[in-house]
């Protein structure tokens, strides 16, 4: 095993950039990577800093008082509805949590811009995950409150890849310069779609690796070329993992596949295992969104190198500081 240890906490270099800076994102929606420029992030990142300090210091604080958040989910979720509810908690707020569609007057037949239009009577921002890409765009449509999206089909998880980008900046101390491997579910993998429009914004090199069938879409490649990000595709990890900084592994998941016997012949297409890492750098970050379903070996849990589950507490505070900032508190 690496010796590698991660860097201890410390200030982070995003500040935020002032009243105006933060004044922008007033009663907007987070809907997609693409609305955020570099400047952005270097806000985003600095009130998370700042909700980290804070949740370490005494835990929960009353920013958010007497605000409401509908957790919208229309797809199972553990993590993102979990960590948006503690977010919005430790900042004071409340949660309406509606994790079971099936259970509400969805199962009745009503539309998503009837649902939303309901929900913001009684709350201040609405989080939604829907099974359909757009979903949440068309629900912001309709909305006057704040609509955040916590992942539409395999379209977008905007809030996934900032907390992403601030796993790699915390773990590794930069993001410029870096090699970063996606492997695995690339075609209905959400979160590398939206992690991979977002290192658009820096200088990174991006290794695909994954089965044939699961290939990135060539849209996504095609726009990533259009900004100049350096590119490959391999069909096997032993290419690159020398040569990596960041390794973004995903589950295939199940539930994408029309065709089960397409599922079955690549689900156990990749598995990291400890043998693996022996062959990555000494300093380099493993990451995987969650769940995983076997492509990690439970024995990688132990190796500093891997970063999933303080991926998911670094998920906390940007989440912490997206709602602050889309409720004019940041």
């Amino acid at each position: 095993m690496a010796n590698y240890q991660p860097p201890q906490r410390k200030k982070s270099p995003y500040l935020p950039l002032g009243d105006q800076q933060g004044a922008r994102f007033y009663g907007k929606d987070i809907l997609s990577v693409k609305q955020f420029s570099r400047d952005d992030l270097d806000y985003i990142f600095g009130v998370a800093e700042e909700m980290r300090e804070m949740v370490e210091r005494i835990g929960t604080f009353d920013l958010l008082k007497g605000k409401i958040l509908a957790n919208l989910f229309y797809e199972p979720s553990t993590r993102t509805s979990s960590s948006f509810t503690s977010a919005m908690e430790r900042l004071g707020g409340s949660v309406i949590p509606i994790s079971e569609v099936r259970y509400s007057s969805v199962a009745k037949g009503e539309s998503l811009p009837d649902t939303v239009r309901t929900l913001e009577c009684y709350a201040d921002v609405i989080v939604i995950r829907h099974p359909e890409v757009g979903a949440s765009a068309l629900a912001a449509k309709y909305a006057r409150k704040p609509i955040i999206n916590a992942g539409d089909g395999v379209g977008e998880h905007p809030t996934q890849a900032l907390l992403d980008l601030f796993t790699i900046y915390s773990e590794l101390g930069r993001l410029d310069g870096l090699t970063v491997t996606m492997l695995g579910d690339l075609k209905y993998g959400r979160t590398v779609h939206s992690l991979a429009r977002l290192l658009t914004l820096f200088r990174v090199k991006i290794n695909y690796v994954s089965p044939d069938i699961l290939r990135m879409p060539q849209e996504i490649i095609h726009e990533l070329k259009e900004q100049g990000v350096p590119q490959e595709e391999f069909d096997t990890l032993d290419p690159v993992i020398g040569q990596t900084d960041v390794l973004y592994v995903t589950r295939v998941q199940k539930e994408r596949f029309e065709n089960q016997d397409d599922y079955e012949s690549v689900k156990g297409a990749f598995v990291i295992t400890p043998e693996i890492m022996d062959k990555a750098r000494e300093k380099m970050v493993l990451m995987h969104p969650l769940p995983r379903v076997g492509e990690i070996s439970m024995e990688v849990d132990e190796d500093p190198r891997a970063a999933y589950f303080r991926q998911m507490e670094y998920g906390l505070y940007v989440r912490m500081a997206l709602l602050a900032m889309v409720l004019g508190k940041a």
